[in-house]
């Protein structure tokens, strides 16, 4: 390029005349070809400068709307105009836009029914369903708060929020003095999520697709927090069931306990490995196709919402805990099957729905998180928290969950333990997940839970060594043990 174009300026200076016009049309055409070339580099560092700014935007932006309480927003226009109008548009958000939310409707009939008085059976059901739809709006509203902040806050908010509603039935079931139902309730519900709700999604996705894959570390991490829960339920009973107390009931309640402590002090090590020091075994590989989804509520939005629905699962669950003898009795059906099966059924419906909805979209890392994450965040959080809350308002509330439950928590763990090792999920591990549910849900159904007053009585009557005593407590051994004729 430099050799033509000194030769160029050498033919110029013997007829200048002759090239000048053609020299000055190439350097033209060169100094055009480098402009066009550095206006191509400049659009593309903008185009890449957009990009990362509509990261940030999206991951802290938003935040200002938390500053300025929505006020400074353009789009209220499209809502309505003022404040007003953005709350109507929030308010048929909430209400419009669930099919469960028909079940809202007999609130009313609930409250009506406690204050009229009707029959625990009726009121057990009035209080039962509508928490189905509250559950799922906490989630909804849940998840639209946590779009507020950056994801570690965000995941943090889902863990804290989404065993709320068997936080709130456990509370009001604890207060009641209700042991077993607090015990059988949350046994239930790590039963529903691990069985049900995770084999209708490798059933329902294993349908679509031939074989699906899942992060195989993140879920052996559940799975040994699990197996650590597995060792902190079973201690308490099986120190019960040996005899081997040191100081007989009081030595299982400060096991419990103690071991409950040790337990949340996990959870928080927990929490901080999986969004902080390791948070790349549990980010979602398809974080991309969440780019185009619209945020409908505000930041304070949200947190009206979520002291609303609060407030409702709180009454329902009131009328539930006072109703669910009367019901069980009335309806002929064991406590402990309403406790175990009915109530998380309803209660985890919503996340239910949304775990086979992602495992039809082979997203199964979702699904597994939604299914596993909850039951380790029921063991690790919820079952503890009710333990230490117990021990503050003076409830004996312990671990041991007896033989029978314990026994099914375990094979549940080891079942589940086993099916997800290897990373792969097909219809078939689905269809055996459901049926050792099935199985278990009628096991419960046949299960007589014995009261806790029996259950001291039979146990303090093999310890005692002097007739007298071990008279006066015949008769409710006889209650309890059938009476069998003499040997042959």
């Amino acid at each position: 390029m430099g050799g033509d174009r000194e030769a160029r300026r050498r033919l110029t200076k013997e007829d200048p005349e002759g090239d000048s016009d053609q020299d000055d049309g190439l350097d033209s055409e060169e100094e055009e070809s480098n402009e066009k070339m550095k206006n191509l580099k400049e659009l593309i560092a903008l185009k890449a400068k957009t990009k990362e700014l509509e990261k940030a935007l999206k991951a802290k932006g938003k935040g200002k709307d938390v500053e300025s309480g929505g006020s400074d927003s353009d789009s209220d226009d499209s809502k309505g105009g003022d404040g007003t109008g953005d709350w109507v548009h929030s308010t048929k958000d909430i209400l419009l836009t669930s099919k469960l939310n028909i079940l809202l409707v007999l609130i009313p009939f609930a409250m009506l029914g406690k204050a009229a008085g009707w029959s625990d059976g009726w009121l057990f059901t009035l209080s039962l369903l509508p928490i189905c739809p509250l559950a799922e709006r906490l989630g909804y509203v849940t998840e639209q708060m946590a779009e507020y902040t950056n994801p570690t806050l965000g995941g943090l908010l889902n863990a804290t929020f989404g065993n709320l509603t068997e936080i709130i039935v456990s509370v009001f079931a604890l207060k009641a003095g209700k042991l077993r139902v607090v015990q059988l309730s949350l046994l239930g519900s790590i039963l529903s999520n691990m069985l049900l709700v995770l084999g209708c999604a490798f059933f329902a996705g294993g349908m679509l697709h031939k074989k699906q894959t899942f992060n195989q570390t993140g879920v052996s991490m559940n799975s040994a927090l699990l197996l650590l829960a597995v060792i902190s339920l079973s201690a308490p009973s099986v120190l019960h069931t040996t005899h081997t107390e040191l100081h007989g009931t009081a030595s299982e309640i400060a096991l419990s306990r103690f071991t409950s402590c040790l337990l949340l002090g996990v959870y928080v090590a927990f929490l901080y490995f999986q969004l902080i020091t390791h948070i790349h075994l549990f980010e979602d590989e398809d974080d991309d196709d969440d780019d185009g989804e619209e945020v409908a509520q505000t930041f304070w939005q949200s947190i009206a919402w979520l002291g609303i629905m609060t407030i409702f699962i709180s009454l329902l669950s009131d009328y539930l805990v006072d109703a669910i003898e009367g019901a069980a009795s009335g309806a002929g059906i064991p406590v402990a099957f309403i406790s175990t099966i009915i109530l998380p059924i309803v209660g985890n419906a919503a996340e239910h729905a949304s775990a086979v909805m992602f495992a039809m979209k082979n997203k199964m890392d979702i699904s597994l998180g939604v299914a596993i994450g909850s039951s380790t965040q029921i063991a690790l959080l919820v079952i503890p928290f009710t333990i230490v809350m117990g021990w503050f308002v003076g409830q004996p509330l312990d671990l041991n969950l007896h033989v029978f439950e314990t026994s099914t928590f375990v094979m549940t763990v080891i079942t589940v333990a086993f099916i997800v090792q290897d990373g792969e999920s097909n219809w078939l591990k689905g269809l055996t997940l459901l049926m050792a549910y099935c199985i278990l849900s009628a096991s419960f159904f046949f299960h007589r839970d014995l009261p806790v007053s029996e259950t001291l009585k039979l146990v303090d009557a093999s310890k005692l060594v002097d007739a007298s005593q071990i008279a006066k407590v015949a008769p409710a051994v006889a209650a309890v043990v059938p009476a069998v004729g003499p040997p042959p």
